[in-house]
């Protein structure tokens, strides 16, 4: 069934990946980490899944419930959007 929601932006996207891989390295639920966050599950998933703009208030709640500084949420790479290997300006 095709999705009637637009494409996640790439930064939210690969935002919501570091979310899952930080929280996937710590052995965490979504469930687990929802409630260590204070986050609804569901707004978790949306923001994995690079559907929902995290605020920052939102990222801060994430770095406390993944023990981390909310700086560390931010360090990812963007996967070029043309493929020719260059890296978009942020």
């Amino acid at each position: 069934m095709p999705s009637n929601s637009p494409p996640p932006d790439s930064r939210l996207h690969a935002f919501g990946l570091n979310i899952r891989r930080l929280r996937e390295e710590r052995g965490l639920s979504l469930e687990e980490l929802a409630e260590r966050a204070e986050l609804s599950f569901r707004g978790l998933i949306y923001i994995e899944h690079g559907r929902r703009n995290a605020g920052l208030l939102t990222v801060f709640k994430l770095a406390d419930g993944l023990g981390l500084r909310p700086s560390q949420l931010l360090e990812y790479e963007l996967e070029p959007a043309s493929g020719d290997g260059a890296r978009p300006d942020l």
